[in-house]
C-alpha cells in the first residue's frame, strides 16, 4: 500500500506543480533573490563527505525566515548534548539569506530545500547523506519522508503547529495525512491544542510530546535606552519634541488593509494633540511601493526606508520596507500591533519578540496561527485583543495616554516570556535519547 501511495503522489506531483507554478514564479519575481543557488531546488546541492566518525548528521528543514531563526536554539541545544553535525535547508529566498547570515559557523552546510519530487529529492539525499531529518511546524513532504523511510533514517517533526487553515485542509485527506504522520519517530507539538489536532489527523499518541514552542527560546534583541535609543529614533526621523520622546506605535509584520488602519488612527491621535509616530514594518518588504501609494494620499510627513537616509525635517510615519530589521525596531516601540490579525487577513504573525522586549501588544481577532500564544498573552495581561479598526484606535489611544498601564503590560510580557522558555533544550534531549535506542 505504501509503495502504491508514493507512486500515486509522484504521478500527481508534476501536474500539480504545473498548476501552481505561475503563482510561485510571480512571487519569486516580486521578492527577488531566488537566483542564488537555484540549482538546489533540483537537488543539486554541494556533495558532502560521509558523516564524521562518531557523529550523526542531522538535516533540518526550516521553511522561511521565522523558522530559520527559531531553529537556532535547537541547533545550539543539539551541539551542547551530543556529537552532531547539522545541515540546514530552507525554502524561501529570504529564509536562505538569513540562514547564510546566521549559520555559517554553526552548521556543516546551508542550502535550499529541493522540490518534493522523486528525482530531485533523491539527488539531494545522495549529496547530503543525513542520518536523521527534522521538519518544522506543518511541513509534511511525502517524498522527503519516503526517502527517509527507504534509508531507515529517523524523522522528527518539531514545533508542530496546525493552524485552522492547515487543519481544515488536512482533514479533507485525513487518511493520507495519518499515514504521513505515522512515519515520524517523534512529533513535538507547539501546544496542547496542536497535539489534539495532530492526534485527530492520525498521529500516534505515543509519539506526541508537548514541550512548548521553540519560538519562545529565540533570543530577543537586547533592549536599548538612553543614547542608543535616541540615535535610532533620530535615524528614523522621529526626533523628540521639546526633549520628550514621542509615543512610538509599531505596525509589526502588517498585511494589506492594516497599514491604512494604522495611518488613520495615528493621524486622529495627532489631531487630538497626542505626540506619536508610526513605524510600519510590513511582513513582505516588496509591498513597499504599494504602501507608499497609500501614504502619498495622506498629509502626514513620511519616509520610505528603502529610499535612503531620512530627510532633515522630522517625519510622522516611517515605512520600513526592508528585511530583517523588525527585532531592532521593536526595541524602541511603546505599543505594538501584530499584523495579519485584522479581517480580512487571517492567521496572525508572531507576538513573541514584542512580549520578550516588554512592548504592550495589540492584535485583531484572527490570530489563528498563534491561538494559544495569543490567549496566554491576553490572560497574563501582556496583550489585548481588538475587534476592528475602531477598537484598535481606542486601545492605542488608551495605552498612549496611560504610561502606568503600558508599564504593567510590559512587565507582564517579560514575565510570561521568561516562564515559557526552555522547550528547545527539552526537545533536543528527547531526540538525542531516542537516537540512542
Amino acid at each position: 500500500m505504501a509503495g502504491r501511495m508514493i507512486w500515486l503522489y509522484r504521478l500527481l506531483y508534476l501536474p500539480g506543480l504545473a498548476l501552481v507554478l505561475p503563482y510561485y514564479l510571480f512571487r519569486m519575481w516580486r521578492r527577488g533573490g531566488y537566483s542564488k543557488d537555484f540549482q538546489h531546488r533540483f537537488g543539486l546541492h554541494r556533495q558532502l563527505p560521509e558523516p564524521t566518525a562518531g557523529r550523526q548528521r542531522i538535516w533540518i528543514q526550516a521553511v522561511s525566515v521565522g523558522e530559520v531563526l527559531a531553529v537556532r536554539t535547537i541547533v545550539d541545544a543539539l551541539h551542547s548534548i551530543g556529537s552532531f553535525e547539522i545541515v540546514l535547508t530552507t525554502t524561501t529566498s529570504t529564509g536562505y539569506r538569513e540562514a547564510r547570515k546566521h549559520y555559517n559557523n554553526k552548521v556543516l552546510s546551508v542550502g535550499i530545500f529541493p522540490l518534493d519530487f522523486w528525482i530531485f529529492s533523491r539527488a539531494a539525499w545522495r549529496r547530503i547523506r543525513p542520518d536523521v531529518i527534522l521538519l518544522t511546524e506543518s511541513e509534511l513532504w511525502p517524498e522527503h519522508l519516503h526517502q527517509a523511510r527507504q534509508g531507515r533514517t529517523p524523522a522528527f517533526l518539531i514545533n508542530a503547529r496546525m493552524s485552522d487553515k492547515s487543519f481544515q485542509r488536512y482533514r479533507k485527506v485525513k487518511w493520507l495525512v495519518g499515514r504521513i504522520l505515522q512515519k515520524f519517530e517523534g512529533i513535538y507539538p507547539a501546544s496542547e491544542s496542536d497535539k489534539v489536532r495532530l492526534q485527530e489527523l492520525g498521529a500516534p499518541e505515543r509519539r506526541l510530546f508537548v514541550y512548548g514552542s521553540i519560538k519562545l527560546d529565540t533570543p530577543t534583541p537586547k533592549a536599548i535606552n538612553g543614547a542608543d535609543s535616541e540615535s535610532l529614533l533620530k535615524s528614523l526621523g522621529f526626533d523628540a519634541h521639546q526633549g520628550t520622546k514621542p509615543i512610538i506605535i509599531l505596525g509589526s509584520s502588517t498585511w494589506p488593509g492594516e497599514e491604512l488602519a494604522l495611518i488613520r488612527i495615528v493621524e486622529r491621535l495627532i489631531a487630538s494633540g497626542l505626540d506619536c509616530r508610526l513605524l510600519l514594518v510590513p511582513r513582505h518588504a516588496e509591498r513597499g511601493s504599494e504602501i507608499a501609494r497609500i501614504l502619498v494620499q495622506h498629509p502626514s510627513a513620511w519616509h520610505q526606508r528603502s529610499a535612503g537616509p531620512v530627510p532633515e525635517n522630522a517625519i510622522v510615519i516611517h515605512l520600513a520596507d526592508t528585511t530583517g530589521e523588525l527585532g531592532r525596531f521593536t526595541r524602541i516601540a511603546d505599543i505594538a500591533f501584530i499584523g495579519k490579525s485584522l479581517q480580512p487577513n487571517q492567521g496572525g504573525q508572531s507576538p513573541v519578540d514584542a512580549a520578550g522586549l516588554g512592548v504592550p501588544i495589540l492584535f485583531g481577532p484572527e490570530m489563528n496561527n498563534f491561538r494559544d500564544l495569543a490567549r496566554a498573552l491576553v490572560e497574563s495581561g501582556a496583550a489585548r485583543e481588538v475587534d476592528n479598526e475602531v477598537g484598535l484606535g481606542d486601545e492605542i489611544a488608551r495605552l498612549a495616554r496611560d504610561s502606568a498601564l503600558r508599564n504593567e503590560m510590559s512587565s507582564n510580557g517579560r514575565q510570561w516570556h521568561q516562564r515559557n522558555q526552555g522547550s528547545s533544550q527539552r526537545i533536543a534531549e528527547s531526540i538525542a535519547e531516542k537516537l540512542k535506542n
